[in-house]
């Protein structure tokens, strides 16, 4: 097993991602770190491809905040959503969490108000994920070790995140 996270929707990222890519309209989706880096993204996106648009979302992100910071004279704004219109359609960055974004792209036919709101529905239920703490096995329970469970900063607790 690589010890590299793949630029594909990972086990720990997949169920972010696969609600906002069945929504129609919606082609692929990121989870970028602040600085740049591919956390998850969808398996329609090569590694070049996620790589860039982790870089790109990152620096939209920062973009859009300094970009309010000039026009309100706030220093540190926090922005709800920064939105792309192109005539291939939109990328959509919305902040999910400390240092992450979420950034999707939609066919020019995409209902933008559903894809923000689930958008908005994911980044909530990834952050109740992270905040909860891994669940500890019980010592002399089949398949317990000396590491507990589930991955780093996820909850493992067999239910779906969200509900």
């Amino acid at each position: 097993m690589s010890s590299s996270p793949s630029p594909t929707a990972t086990d720990e990222i997949s169920w972010v991602l696969n609600p906002l890519l069945e929504l129609p309209g919606v082609l692929h989706a990121v989870v970028a770190t602040g600085d740049g880096l591919v956390e998850g993204a969808s398996d329609g996106l090569g590694r070049a491809s996620a790589e860039r648009v982790a870089a790109m979302t990152a620096t939209v992100h920062a973009a859009a905040r300094a970009f309010t910071a000039a026009f309100t004279d706030t220093e540190r704004p926090r922005l709800a959503q920064t939105v792309v219109e192109s005539d291939l359609g939109y990328a959509i960055v919305v902040p999910a969490g400390e240092n992450t974004s979420l950034a999707v792209f939609t066919a020019p036919d995409a209902q933008l108000g559903n894809v923000a709101y689930q958008m908005q529905l994911q980044v909530a239920a990834l952050g109740r994920a992270l905040a909860s703490p891994s669940r500890q096995q019980v010592a002399g329970a089949p398949g317990a070790g000396a590491s507990g469970a589930g991955a780093p900063g996820v909850g493992s607790s067999g239910t779906t995140p969200g509900s």
